[in-house]
């Protein structure tokens, strides 16, 4: 039964690798690469948000400059088009992706909110 279970998250995989969402998220992700400045704006905010990300993760304080910085890049990159697109396109990968974590994790929830009860 579990190699069925890993068949199945392939299946998945592909499945998502297949899907109308995940094209378009390519697509737009190639057309950000293409463009150099589109991809170096990108790639400068990736930079910030990684690391405020590590920042967070790790305890330590943000300062009031690099929240300032990171308004800044993100009000830069709405404004450009490609990345926008990109963006928005991520954002419903990641609700999808999301949806399916739910549904996955729905035995877990089942159990162990039993337990509480």
């Amino acid at each position: 039964m579990a190699a069925n279970v890993y068949d199945l998250g392939y299946d998945l995989e592909k499945a998502l690798r297949e899907s109308d969402d995940f094209k378009t998220l390519k697509r737009l992700y190639d057309e950000v690469n293409a463009d150099d400045s589109a991809r170096t704006l990108f790639e400068s905010f990736r930079d910030i948000q990684l690391n405020l990300q590590q920042k967070q993760m790790s305890g330590q304080e943000i300062s009031p400059e690099e929240i300032e910085q990171a308004q800044k890049s993100v009000a830069l990159v709405q404004q450009h088009d490609k990345i926008s697109k990109l963006m928005e396109a991520e954002q419903r990968m990641s609700m999808t992706i999301a949806e399916l974590n739910k549904i996955i994790m729905k035995p877990l929830e089942e159990l162990y909110g039993s337990l509480q009860q």
